[in-house]
């Protein structure tokens, strides 16, 4: 696990200024670089010692099998997994013959700098060898936002204090050795060296490397080419073979002089280009590199990141470690989807193999919310992905024996890949997710014609799933039964309020926009029946309530389950999954993660204030975040019903979830939706910021130990910032016509700010609540320490 303070607190960097090798998997982690369609694990430019090796191409994949101990109707057969494909990252440095490494000779100094502002992951390093020659060596990589098939390197070795003969190796590697990523020999199998070479090609100092995948049939393009400058006598070389590339570089040094290589990547994939293609595809994104140079690709990296945290930067004063940690999370999520491009944006991103690199209904519900206010463009390429897997989405739910379309529970190409159908394909809410993401997305941004292109027929397609699940009982209630909502530790069970909420809000969302499309949706065969069936159901739609206890159970019976018991739970047995057997965490009242709180969140106006306060307390008492998603969303409810400071503390968590590699689990890949959570905890729980209706409400109230929030969202092309202080908020708009106006609430009060002039309001005053809410014993988040003055 990450030690407290593994890197310094730092405005806008990520700084490492020691290199310990036993965590050197998270560090790789925190340091990935990516834009949505590449991803590079921050790994030691030298290639070793590592700990997990990793290159992504945005949904490259390969087919394993799926093992079973007894195979049953609708089971997946095969399942998909991310792959690690040709590495560019490796340059080996020899001085006087003896291997650069950080495990021999001595470090003299060693810093790496993730800089949030210039997209750029620098290092510094002084070292000096067993036989004594000192070299300084300085790297900074980036993989670009503006050239999306692009990646580069500028490595700079310098001679410190005696003459050096230098060697320099830049490779292309393909089917690096990874630690073994599964215990079933059969998939072992298949993830072993999965890429079979087609062609490679050389020049003086470049090459390229064409492989492609054994069973899912995925052909993928690499590379290379460098611009070198250095003493006069400096040799060059380059050469290839299956799965290897190297460019060789030879000169002596004298002290004060530098060997500067620059090193360009590109990188291409298809399932349906030809060899030819995919070559020509890769030659082209490094010719157009090559165009811009290394000083244009800074700038052009510079420039996008400028306007993008113009537009989304979140602004914290008294807690400098949260003010780091959101802007770090802001940045693998843009890293996540910016250039994704119709293709999706998985839980880990593309920053390790967790998960197999699947995607799941986070992106929506975590992820989408984030990007819609900030970057929008994003949303709408990810929701084309869902629509581009419409037809597979569609025949999951015929085998299914449903009508519409049954998007699957994770996921690479759009086929369901999980192998646990009670947590998997009973957890129907994703396809709400979708829907939902559609709704916030064409409300904030009122592109017409996506939702007429994309979105009504995402709508339609899962509103038909919500009425083929359900069905009305004698007394005419709709209910959704043998269901699995987002607590896992609950699953298939009747009338799952989370589910039921958002399956309500889906069917009366696809109904209205049948109205506004409605010559579209006739295409679509739906009539005025369907649509009234849809409004029938939802008007009737069971949401269980604990009448005794004055709250809501998350699915029908909750309430009375058997209690855990948490007092004699150790410390050492959480996460509970992987310590007790299902069936005792589905028949008692344990929540790995509130679904019921994250009901209250995302469709806050099916409850009244006082039954979110009882229902929050209720199952604070009982949930044990096994979840990374779980913090987050228990953050933006407890400011809501006006715990400030449990609010503060579950903030952290959640914004700290990788830094502090809380879960221990972050050398798998960075935990993308509780990343975006941070952005959520401040924006929506402290800046009170809800979107159910057709405009924006707020309702900011700040902890004590936050004297000022600053954050700003995108609204129908205009910029909306909004300065939370402890007693007032300030709201101005930007990016309009000069007599350009927004309507929104300011707790409850209709608020009009133009460009013209900011709009200064009252927070009104919290009332005292009783005393704060218990958690389980020993899951309690930590303290939030007292407020800082540390830079901005």
């Amino acid at each position: 696990m990450i030690r407290e303070r593994a890197y310094p607190v730092e405005a806008w960097h990520v700084r490492e200024t020691r290199l310990d090798v036993d965590v050197l998997a998270q560090a790789e982690s925190v340091f990935a670089l990516g834009n949505g369609h590449i991803g590079m694990r921050g790994n030691l430019d030298e290639g070793e010692p590592h700990g997990l090796p990793g290159t992504y191409l945005n949904s490259f994949y390969e087919l394993r099998p799926l093992p079973y101990a007894e195979a049953g109707y609708g089971f997946p057969e095969s399942g998909q997994t991310v792959v690690n494909v040709t590495n560019g990252k490796p340059i080996r440095l020899l001085v006087d013959d003896e291997p650069f490494d950080v495990r021999y000779g001595e470090l003299e100094a060693h810093t790496r700098i993730l800089d949030l502002r210039a997209g750029t992951l620098d290092r510094v390093v002084q070292w000096r060898s067993p036989a004594g020659r000192a070299v300084k060596v300085r790297s900074t990589r980036l993989v670009s936002f503006t050239q999306r098939s692009i990646a580069a390197i500028r490595y700079e070795v310098e001679a410190v204090d005696e003459p050096l003969r230098l060697i320099v190796q830049s490779e292309l590697v393909a089917n690096e050795e990874l630690p073994g990523q599964s215990r079933d020999p059969r998939v072992a199998a298949v993830l072993e060296r999965p890429l079979q070479i087609e062609e490679r090609l050389t020049d003086k100092d470049r090459a390229q490397l064409i492989h492609r995948t054994k069973r899912s049939g995925l052909r993928v393009g690499a590379a290379m080419a460098h611009e070198i400058n250095g003493p006069p006598r400096t040799n060059i070389n380059t050469e290839a073979h299956d799965d290897w590339a190297r460019t060789t570089i030879a000169c002596v040094l004298k002290p004060g002089e530098k060997l500067v290589v620059v090193k360009l990547l590109a990188y291409g994939w298809s399932s349906r280009r030809s060899l030819p293609a995919i070559r020509d595809q890769v030659s082209a994104a490094l010719a157009a590199a090559e165009f811009s140079g290394w000083d244009g690709l800074v700038r052009e990296q510079r420039e996008y990141l400028d306007t993008f945290w113009d537009a989304a930067d979140v602004r914290v004063e008294g807690d400098s470690e949260v003010q780091q940690a959101v802007r770090f999370g802001l940045f693998h999520v843009l890293q996540a989807g910016a250039r994704a491009e119709l293709r999706p944006i998985a839980a880990k991103g593309l920053t390790g193999p967790g998960y197999d690199g699947h995607v799941f209904w986070d992106t929506e519900m975590f992820a989408l919310p984030v990007l819609t206010y900030t970057q929008p463009v994003a949303v709408a390429h990810a929701l084309r992905w869902r629509h581009a897997t419409l037809e597979m989405a569609r025949d999951r739910a015929k085998q299914l024996g449903l009508r519409g379309a049954a998007f699957p529970w994770r996921t690479i190409r759009g086929q369901e890949c999980s192998g646990y159908w009670p947590a998997g394909t009973a957890g129907f809410h994703v396809n709400a997710g979708i829907a939902d993401a559609v709704r916030r997305y064409v409300q904030a941004t009122g592109d017409v014609d996506f939702e007429r292109e994309i979105g009504l027929e995402l709508l339609v397609e899962t509103a038909r799933l919500w009425h083929s699940l359900g069905h009305h009982d004698r007394h005419g209630k709709f209910h959704i039964d043998g269901v699995t909502g987002p607590d896992e530790y609950t699953a298939v069970k009747n009338d799952n309020v989370y589910t039921n909420l958002m399956a309500q809000r889906n069917m009366l969302v696809a109904a209205d926009c049948v109205t506004r499309h409605s010559e579209r949706a006739w295409r679509l065969g739906v009539d005025d029946e369907e649509t009234a069936a849809w409004r029938d159901a939802a008007a009737n739609m069971h949401i269980p309530y604990d009448e005794e206890l004055g709250v809501h159970p998350q699915v029908e019976g909750f309430t009375r389950y058997q209690e855990w018991d948490f007092d004699n739970t150790p410390p050492e047995d959480y996460p509970l999954l992987l310590n007790y057997p299902y069936f005792d965490l589905y028949r008692r009242q344990v929540v790995k993660q509130s679904d019921l709180v994250l009901a209250m969140h995302w469709c806050g106006d099916a409850f009244t204030d006082e039954q979110k306060l009882r229902n929050f307390d209720y199952y604070e008492r009982r949930t044990v975040r096994d979840s990374s998603l779980s913090a987050c969303t228990q953050s933006v409810v407890a400011a809501e019903v006006g715990y400030l400071e449990l609010a503060h503390d579950y903030l952290g968590e959640a914004a700290l979830m990788d830094l502090h590699d809380i879960h221990n689990n972050t050398r798998e890949g960075l935990h993308i939706a509780a990343l975006a959570g941070a952005w959520l905890g401040l924006v929506a729980g402290f800046g009170g910021m809800r979107d159910h209706e057709d405009h924006l409400t707020f309702a900011p109230r700040l902890p004590a130990r936050i004297s000022r929030l600053e954050f700003a969202l995108m609204w129908h092309g205009k910029r909306l910032r909004v300065d939370v202080r402890q007693h007032e908020a300030i709201y101005s708009l930007r990016d309009g016509e000069v007599d350009a106006s927004m309507d929104l609430d300011h707790h409850g009060e209709r608020v009009t700010v133009t460009c013209e002039k900011e709009v200064r309001m009252p927070i009104p005053r919290l009332e005292p609540h009783r005393r704060q809410p218990r958690q389980p014993a020993g899951r309690a988040p930590a303290r939030r320490p007292a407020p800082d003055t540390r830079h901005r």
